[in-house]
């Protein structure tokens, strides 16, 4: 009896430890994978977006147009071709900055450069929380039965 019993328990050490040896060896190869190419690991100040890249917000202290920076508080951003910049929710360019205002910036820490991916003049837009629905919507309640 007591060797059925070891038999049943070894098996089943063995069948969990086969279905779980793949995910936890996917797990270590990317961990290794990312010491190789030499990436060292960056502080994180917010959530992560799409791309990658960090949310940043305060007000507008400096903007260099020859540099194509800005600052904000006391970080520099700088601006390329592809930054997305807006004001009042239209297209803008680094002439419509004005010292002082609101600004939201999306950037991505280049080797120590804060490259702005976006950037937003002014207030934020006001828009819906989330989870709150649009108007007109109804919220779907379900009835005890």
């Amino acid at each position: 009896m007591k060797k059925s019993i070891l038999k049943i328990v070894v098996l089943s050490l063995m069948a969990t430890s086969i279905a779980l040896g793949p995910t936890i060896g996917f797990g270590q190869e990317t961990k290794k994978e990312d010491a190789a190419a030499g990436e060292k690991a960056t502080p994180k100040e917010g959530k992560k977006g799409k791309n990658g890249g960090l949310p940043a917000r305060g007000k507008l202290t400096a903007v260099d147009k020859a540099a194509k920076t800005v600052k904000v508080g006391e970080r520099t951003f700088h601006v390329t071709t592809e930054t997305r910049i807006q004001k009042a929710g239209k297209p803008a360019t680094l002439n419509d900055a004005v010292v002082g205002e609101d600004v939201g910036v999306f950037y991505k820490d280049e080797a120590g450069k804060l490259m702005a991916l976006s950037l937003r003049f002014g207030p934020a837009p006001e828009g819906k929380a989330k989870g709150e629905k649009k108007a007109g919507e109804k919220k779907e309640t379900q009835k005890p039965e």
